[in-house]
C-alpha cells in the first residue's frame, strides 16, 4: 500500500472552497474526522466529499466523535458550520434539492446540542481522549509528536497519588473496555470500506489506499496496513504518537483489558447477577461501610498474599498470580505509592487472580457446586453481611432453609481455632432453624463444610475476605474491592450516600430486591434523609401502591408492609391509607397486628381482593409443595402439573373469604382477576378443576379466560 495521512474524502478539497468560496476557515482536525467517519459509513462520494443524511449524521456525531476526537472548545464551536457548509457543498454539486438540503440542515441544528453533551460525558472517555485532554490543558501542541512524547515521560515519572483523578464515577477498566471497543469499531469500518473499494470501484476513486497486492502474506499485511491506518486516524483526532506509546514504552498508562485481572471477576459478577435478577441494572444493596481513602493503603499492605506478591516471598505456586498481578514488577509503583483507587483496583486484580486459580467445592455426586467467584458475589448479594459456612453448604442441598434464614446474618464470634470445625448439632439446630439436628446431620455436612472454610480460607489470604469459626464473610477492604469489581461488571451497585439520593419509586424499586432486614433499614435511612415526617413515610407508601398499581408483580404488598413495620412506618400514616385502593387492605392487617381495632370495611375492596390474591396464592404454593414431597417420597421426579394439585389448604381459605365477601364466591372470583390478573391465574385455574361447587368452578373458568387477555394485553 502507499502510506498516505488521510483517506481519499475531498477533506483538503473542501478546506480550501470553504476558505475561499465562503470566507470561513474550518479546524482541520474536526472537519477531517467529521469526513472520515461519514466516508467510513458509506457515504456517497460523487460530490468530492461524503454527503451526509440525517441519520448518518447523528450517527457520527453522537457515536463516533464522542469517543474518537478530542477538540477545544473553539474546534467543537465550528461543528455546525463544518456540517452546514458541507450540505452547502453537496447542495452546490448537485446531490441535494431544496427540501433534502433543509432536511438536513434541520438535522444538523437538533443534534448539535446533544453532541457538546456527548462531548462532555466522562462515559464517552478513551485512553487516547483523556491523555490528550490533559497534555493539551499542560499547553501542549496536541500535533507536535516530539512534545506529546515528552510529555507522556514527564507524566510517567510523576508519583501515582499526584496524578489527575479520573472524573467519576470512571474507572481505568471503564476507559480500558471503551478504549478496545472503539478501537474494534474503528478496525471494522476500515475493514468494511475496503471490502467496498475491492467489491466496485467508487466514482470518487477508493477510499482507502490499494491493497498490499505484492505481499508474501496479503492477508497479515491488510490486517496491519488497517491497524496502521486505524492509528494515523486516532493520533490525528486526539494527540500525535499515542497509539505507538501506549504500545510500548508507555503500556502502562494505558492498559488494556486483558492488564486488569479483575475484569475477568468483573463478567464473572456481571453472570451471577444476571443469573439472579435477570437485569444488571436490579441494583444490589450497598456495604454498610467501606474504609476511608487513606484506610486503604494500610489494609492492603496488611493482606498476607498481596505482601508476600510485593516483597517476591512466595512460591511457585503463586507465580502465575504474581504474573497476572504485576506484582512485583509494573504494580510495584502502584503498591508504594498509587492513589486510593489505584490501591482498590490493585487489591481486585489480586483477589481476581487468586479466585480464578481455586478449585470448585462439591457436594456429593456434583449435586451442587460452588467457585470463588460465586462465594463473593453470593457476599455481596446479602448486603456484605457474614454468612455461616454450614448454612451455605445446608443451603445448597435439597432442604434447603426456611425464607427467613436465607439472608440472616451470622453472628461473629470474637475468636475461634484456625481449623475449621462443623458446629454442633445445637448449633446447627439454631443456624438451621431446623431442631433436632443430630450428630448425623452434622457428620453429613462436615466434609463439604471444611471444602468450603479451605476456599474461604484462601480467599482471605488475600484481605478481602474473613473466616472466624463458622462464620465468613467480606472484610471492610473486600466490600470496597467487590464494590469496585461490580461496577467494573456494569452491575448497579450504589453506595449509601447515592441509595439516600433515590426518590421515593427508585427507592422502593430496589429494595423489594433486598434482604427484609436490609430493606426495611433502607427504607427507614431514606424517610430519615427526608426529614422522618409523615410525609416522608406517605411518599414511600405511594411509591409501593404506584408500583403496584402499575406492575402487579411488582411486590407482595404483604412483604412490603413487613419491610415497612421493620422500619417503624408511622400509625398515623398506615392509617391514611386505609382508603388507598391498592394498599389499603395492607395498611390494615399492620395495623391490626399492631394491636388496633380497623372494620374491615373501611379499606376498598380492590385492596382487599389485592391482599387476598396474595394470600390465596400462598396456599397454591404450599399445596403445590406438598404435593412435591409427597411424589418424592413415593419416589417420583417429576413435578405435578396445576391440575393434579389437590388444594387442600386453597379451598378451605378461598371459601372462608368467600363466605365475608360481598356478593359471595362469584364476585370474589371476579374482584380477584381483576386485582392481579397473573398471579390469579393458577388460583383460578384450582378452583375450576377441583371447587366441588360447579357455579363456582365455571365462574372461575370464565374469570380465568378473562385474566388471560388482560395479562395478554399487558405483554403487548
Amino acid at each position: 500500500m502507499t502510506r498516505t495521512n488521510a483517506l481519499n474524502t475531498g477533506r483538503d478539497e473542501f478546506l480550501t472552497w470553504a476558505t475561499r468560496e465562503r470566507g470561513v476557515a474550518l479546524p482541520a482536525r474536526t472537519t477531517d474526522a467529521v469526513l472520515t467517519m461519514l466516508a467510513l459509513h458509506g457515504a456517497d462520494r460523487r460530490a468530492g466529499v461524503p454527503e451526509p443524511a440525517p441519520e448518518l449524521l447523528r450517527r457520527v456525531l453522537l457515536e463516533d466523535l464522542p469517543q474518537l476526537l478530542c477538540a477545544g472548545d473553539d474546534e467543537l464551536d465550528a461543528v455546525p458550520d463544518v456540517l452546514t457548509l458541507l450540505a452547502d457543498r453537496v447542495r452546490a454539486a448537485g446531490r441535494l434539492n431544496a427540501k433534502r438540503h433543509a432536511r438536513l440542515l434541520a438535522a444538523v441544528e437538533d443534534t448539535v446540542p446533544a453532541f457538546r453533551r456527548a462531548m462532555a460525558d466522562p462515559a464517552n472517555l478513551t485512553w487516547h481522549r483523556w491523555y490528550a485532554s490533559l497534555l493539551t490543558a499542560d499547553g501542549v501542541d496536541a500535533d507536535d509528536a516530539a512534545a506529546v512524547r515528552a510529555w507522556l515521560d514527564a507524566y510517567g515519572s510523576t508519583p501515582h497519588a499526584d496524578r489527575p483523578a479520573l472524573p467519576e464515577p470512571l474507572r481505568r477498566s471503564d476507559l480500558a473496555d471503551r478504549t478496545f471497543s472503539v478501537r474494534a469499531r474503528l478496525a471494522e469500518a476500515l475493514l468494511a470500506a475496503f471490502a467496498r473499494d475491492t467489491r466496485e470501484a467508487p466514482p470518487a476513486g477508493p477510499l482507502l489506499p490499494a491493497p498490499p497486492l505484492d505481499a508474501a502474506r496479503p492477508d497479515d499485511a491488510l490486517s496491519g496496513e488497517l491497524d496502521r491506518i486505524a492509528d494515523t486516524l486516532t493520533d490525528r483526532w486526539t494527540a500525535a504518537g499515542l497509539a505507538e506509546a501506549f504500545a510500548t514504552r508507555h503500556a502502562a498508562l494505558a492498559p488494556a483489558p486483558e492488564a486488569l485481572p479483575h475484569l475477568a471477576l468483573a463478567d464473572r459478577m456481571l453472570d451471577e447477577h444476571l443469573d439472579y435478577y435477570g437485569d444488571s441494572s436490579i441494583p444490589l444493596p450497598p456495604p454498610p461501610a467501606v474504609p476511608a481513602p487513606d484506610e486503604i493503603r494500610d489494609l492492603l499492605h496488611a493482606a498476607p498474599l498481596p505482601a508476600a506478591l510485593a516483597a517476591g516471598t512466595f512460591d511457585d505456586e503463586l507465580r502465575e498470580v504474581s504474573e497476572r498481578c504485576g506484582l512485583p514488577g509494573p504494580a510495584t509503583a502502584v503498591w508504594t505509592d498509587g492513589a486510593p483507587q489505584e490501591l482498590v483496583e490493585l487489591a481486585a486484580d489480586v483477589l481476581a487472580a487468586q479466585a480464578e486459580r481455586l478449585p470448585l467445592v462439591t457436594g456429593p455426586q456434583d449435586a451442587y457446586s460452588f467457585d470463588s467467584a460465586h462465594i463473593l458475589y453470593s457476599l455481596y448479594e446479602r448486603g456484605c453481611t457474614p454468612d455461616s459456612i454450614a448454612r451455605k453448604i445446608s443451603d445448597a442441598k435439597d432442604d434447603g432453609l426456611p425464607p427467613e434464614l436465607e439472608d440472616a446474618p451470622t453472628p461473629v464470634p470474637g475468636s475461634a481455632p484456625a481449623a475449621y470445625e462443623t458446629p454442633s448439632p445445637d448449633e446447627l439446630s439454631a443456624l438451621l432453624g431446623m431442631p433436632g439436628r443430630t450428630e448425623a446431620d452434622r457428620a453429613e455436612l462436615d466434609a463439604p463444610a471444611r471444602g468450603l472454610a479451605g476456599l474461604v480460607d484462601r480467599l482471605a489470604a488475600t484481605g478481602c475476605v474473613f473466616r472466624t469459626g463458622d462464620t465468613y464473610g467480606l472484610t471492610p477492604l473486600g466490600a470496597a474491592v467487590m464494590r469496585h469489581v461490580m461496577a467494573a461488571g456494569h452491575v448497579a451497585a450504589p453506595d449509601q450516600d447515592t441509595v439516600a439520593g433515590w426518590d421515593a419509586a427508585k427507592t422502593v424499586a430496589a429494595t423489594r430486591h433486598w434482604p427484609t432486614r436490609l430493606a426495611a433499614a433502607a427504607l427507614a435511612a431514606w424517610a430519615a434523609h427526608h426529614g422522618g415526617t409523615d410525609d416522608a413515610w406517605a411518599e414511600l407508601l405511594g411509591a409501593i401502591s404506584a408500583a403496584k398499581a402499575d406492575d402487579v408483580n411488582a411486590a407482595r404488598t404483604s412483604e412490603s408492609f413487613a419491610r415497612l413495620d421493620l422500619a417503624a412506618v408511622p400509625g398515623t400514616v398506615l392509617r391514611a391509607a386505609l382508603t388507598d385502593p391498592v394498599t389499603g387492605a395492607a395498611a390494615r392487617r399492620l395495623l391490626v397486628a399492631r394491636g388496633e381495632s380497623v372494620p374491615e370495611d373501611t379499606v376498598p375492596l380492590t385492596s382487599r381482593a389485592t391482599v387476598l390474591v396474595e394470600e390465596l396464592d400462598q396456599r397454591w404454593i404450599d399445596d403445590m409443595l406438598g404435593q412435591v414431597k409427597r411424589r418424592e417420597g413415593a419416589g417420583g421426579t417429576d413435578v405435578p402439573r396445576p391440575a393434579d394439585i389437590p388444594p387442600t389448604t386453597l379451598l378451605p381459605a378461598f371459601d372462608a373469604a368467600a363466605a365475608a365477601w360481598p356478593g359471595g364466591a362469584a364476585a370474589l372470583i371476579g374482584a380477584l382477576a381483576k386485582a392481579d390478573p397473573g398471579t390469579s391465574f393458577r388460583i383460578l385455574d384450582t378452583l375450576q378443576a377441583h371447587h366441588p361447587d360447579r357455579t363456582v368452578a365455571d365462574a372461575a373458568a370464565h374469570a380465568k379466560k378473562s385474566a388471560e387477555r388482560s395479562v395478554s394485553r399487558r405483554r403487548h
